[in-house]
């Protein structure tokens, strides 16, 4: 499991300079903007120039988009994996449960193209560290969704892979309609209702 504070990018591929280690973080940050806005097909060289280097110098540190895409994914998806740790210990266990399963969303809904592939990976067992970063992801999952059953919050027969297949499911369905963010609440708002035990939630 990734803990709080824990870089999981590679050692070696972290620049050791302090002018390099900034250029470094700032790629990362313009990146983050970068496929927010644009998706995961953000031109490279845009990302470099809001970052303030050259477009070689994205490339030292990044010579494939896989390489930027992942160092994005890792520091995201580490996050995501400490919000989980944190509310475990939420007093409502189905808030908790929703809170983290619809930053899950919005995380799929930002790096859109990537959402379904990612999320099958990690269920799939796949090698690579984006099938590591999000099997640990599935695990901080399976903890929400097995303490909401204990106490009763949630159906008894909820699935954790079925459940963790929806989230990616309705990230993917919604990425590219005009009205992406709404439909998603929608189609979540249906996933809720649907693990919620005793119907609805009003």
């Amino acid at each position: 499991m990734v803990s709080a504070g824990h870089d999981p990018r590679p050692a070696a591929g972290r620049p050791r300079r302090a002018d390099a280690r900034r250029n470094y973080e700032q790629l990362i940050e313009q990146a983050k903007i970068a496929f927010a806005e644009f998706g995961v097909d953000a031109s490279l060289d845009e990302i470099a120039r809001r970052a303030g280097v050259a477009s070689g110098t994205l490339y030292r540190h990044f010579p494939k988009r896989l390489d930027l895409i992942e160092a994005v994914l890792s520091e995201q998806i580490a996050q995501l994996v400490d919000l989980g740790h944190r509310l475990l210990t939420a007093e409502d266990a189905f808030d908790a449960l929703s809170t983290w399963m619809r930053a899950v969303l919005r995380h799929g809904l930002t790096y859109r193209g990537l959402s379904a592939a990612v999320m099958d990976s990690a269920l799939n067992h796949e090698d690579g560290p984006v099938s590591t970063w999000h099997a640990q992801l599935f695990e901080a999952g399976a903890a929400l969704l097995a303490r909401a059953r204990q106490t009763g919050v949630i159906v008894s027969d909820a699935n954790d892979a079925d459940v963790m297949r929806m989230i990616g499911a309705i990230a993917w369905a919604a990425q590219d309609a005009p009205d992406s963010s709404a439909q998603a609440d929608r189609l979540f708002a249906l996933l809720m209702n649907g693990l919620r035990q005793g119907g609805v939630h009003r």
